[in-house]
C-alpha cells in the first residue's frame, strides 16, 4: 500500500501569517504622510514579491526533491558566477555592491548563494558513506564550500551576509558528525569577539572558560592549548582592530553599542531611536499609523533594518510577543521536520535553512533592541525587499517539498 503524504499546513501557515505581519508593518512604515512618494511604492513592490514568492513555493511543491541534491554542484556554479558579475556590474546600494539588475528588477546574487551553498555543502557530506565531519580533509572541503562566497561577500563590502556564511560551517559540520569540543572551539572566537567590543577583560574571562570547557569535553591537550592561543590572539586582535585598523566611522558604531548615549546625534542616533520607539509603545501600542517615532520618520530604515521597532511602538510589548513567537514556532517546527527526516541530505539541508533564518532573526531583533552592533540584516519575512522574501520563500519550499516526499527520499542516503 502506498504510503500517505501529508503536507506540513502548520508551517504554511507560519509563514502567510509572518508575511500578512510584514505587509501591515511596511505599509505603516512607508505610506506616513511626512514620506516621499519614492518611499511609498515600496509597499507596493513588496505585494509584487509576495505575488512572486507565492508561485515559486507551490511550484517548488512540484518538483522532485532529488533534484536539489543532483543538481546542487550545478546550481552553486551559477551562483559563483552570479557572484562574480555582481562584483563586476552590480548596483552599490548603501556602500555594498550586491545588487544584480536583471531587467526591471534587482536581485541580491549573495542570498541566493547562500541557498545553494548549503545544498551544495549538504550534497558534499552526504555523497559517500565514508565521508564524516570528524576527517579533517572533509571538514576542510566542506569549510572551503563556504568560505569561496564568503570571499566574494566580503569584496561586495556586505559584512552581515559574510557572518551568515561563516556561522554555518561549524552548524553544518556539527549535524554532519563535528565533536562537541571541536565545534565549540570553531564558535569560540565569535563569543570572545562579541564580548571583547564590551570590555577587553570580559573577552579575557571568556576566553580562559571556554578553554578549559573545551578541554573538558574533548580531552585533547592540542585542542585545548590552541583554543587558549587563539583566544588571546581574539582579544589582542580585537583591541588592535578597534584603535588602529577600524575607520573612525566604523569605532563610532561600536562605540555607540557599548554605549547608546554615545554621539546620540551621530553613531548613536540609530540604536536611540529604535529603543525609543519600542519602549513607548508600552504593552498594548500606540496603534495602527499612530507610532510617532514611525511616522514622523525618527525611525531610519524603518522598513527594513528597523522594522521590529515599528511593530513595538504601534502594537506594543503584545505585537512584539506574538511576533517572537510566530518566529519560535516557525523554527520549531522547521527542527521537528528535520529530526523526521530519514534522508540524511533533507536532514542537513533543513538544518541549515533554519539555522539562516535563525541567524537573520536574531541579529536584526539584537540590532533593534541595542544587544548587537547594527550590522543591516533584515528580518525574514517582515521586512521589505523582495529579493530577500524570495529567496527565503525558495528555502522554505525546499523544506516543505523534502517534509511532504520525506517517505520517498527515506529510501535514498
Amino acid at each position: 500500500m502506498k504510503a500517505k503524504k501529508t503536507f506540513d499546513w502548520i508551517l504554511l501557515g507560519l509563514w502567510v501569517t509572518l508575511i500578512s505581519v510584514g505587509l501591515v508593518a511596511i505599509f505603516s512604515a512607508t505610506q506616513g504622510k511626512f514620506l516621499p512618494h519614492y518611499i511609498h511604492i515600496n509597499f507596493y513592490k513588496q505585494l509584487i514579491a509576495c505575488g512572486l514568492a507565492i508561485g515559486l513555493l507551490a511550484s517548488i511543491q512540484y518538483t522532485d526533491p532529488k533534484f536539489f541534491r543532483e543538481g546542487s554542484y550545478l546550481l552553486y556554479g551559477i551562483g559563483l558566477v552570479l557572484m562574480i558579475l555582481t562584483l563586476l556590474i552590480g548596483r552599490e546600494v548603501n556602500g555594498a555592491r550586491s545588487w544584480l539588475a536583471i531587467g526591471p528588477f534587482n536581485f541580491q546574487t549573495s542570498e541566493f548563494m547562500e541557498v545553494v551553498t548549503i545544498l551544495a555543502a549538504a550534497h558534499y557530506l552526504t555523497s559517500q558513506r565514508n565521508i564524516s565531519a570528524e576527517n579533517l580533509t572533509h571538514a576542510l572541503i566542506t569549510t572551503t564550500l563556504f568560505l569561496i562566497p564568503t570571499g566574494l561577500v566580503l569584496l561586495q563590502n556586505d559584512t552581515g551576509t559574510a557572518l551568515i556564511f561563516l556561522s554555518l560551517i561549524p552548524v553544518m559540520l556539527f549535524w554532519s558528525g563535528l565533536p562537541y569540543g571541536i565545534s565549540l572551539f570553531i564558535i569560540s572566537p565569535v563569543i570572545i569577539g562579541y564580548l571583547c567590543l564590551i570590555a577587553w577583560y570580559w573577552g579575557l574571562i571568556a576566553a580562559l572558560s571556554l578553554t578549559g570547557l573545551i578541554f573538558f569535553i574533548q580531552r585533547s591537550k592540542w585542542l585545548t592549548v590552541t583554543s587558549f592561543i587563539c583566544g588571546l590572539l581574539v582579544v589582542v586582535g580585537v583591541q588592535v582592530a578597534l584603535y588602529h585598523v577600524l575607520q573612525p566611522y566604523q569605532r563610532g558604531r561600536i562605540k555607540a553599542f557599548t554605549n547608546s548615549n554615545f554621539d546620540p546625534r551621530g553613531a548613536g542616533w540609530n540604536v536611540l531611536q529604535a529603543k525609543t520607539a519600542i519602549g513607548s509603545g508600552g504593552f498594548f501600542g500606540k496603534g495602527f499609523m499612530q507610532g510617532t517615532q514611525t511616522q514622523l520618520r525618527f525611525l531610519p530604515e524603518q522598513w527594513t533594518d528597523f522594522i521590529y521597532c515599528v511593530i513595538a511602538e504601534e502594537f506594543g510589548f503584545l505585537g512584539a510577543t506574538v511576533v517572537l513567537l510566530l518566529f519560535l514556532g516557525l523554527l520549531l517546527r522547521l527542527l521537528r521536520s528535520a529530526k523526521n527526516h530519514q534522508n540524511h541530505f533533507a536532514k542537513i539541508v533543513v538544518v541549515g535553512v533554519t539555522w539562516v533564518f535563525f541567524i537573520n532573526f536574531f541579529i536584526n531583533i539584537g540590532s533593534a533592541s541595542g544587544l548587537l552592533p547594527v550590522i543591516g540584516l533584515p528580518l525574514p519575512f517582515i521586512s521589505y525587499g523582495g529579493s530577500a522574501l524570495i529567496t527565503n520563500t525558495f528555502m522554505l519550499a525546499i523544506c516543505l517539498s523534502m517534509d511532504f516526499n520525506k517517505r520517498q527520499l527515506s529510501i535514498y542516503r
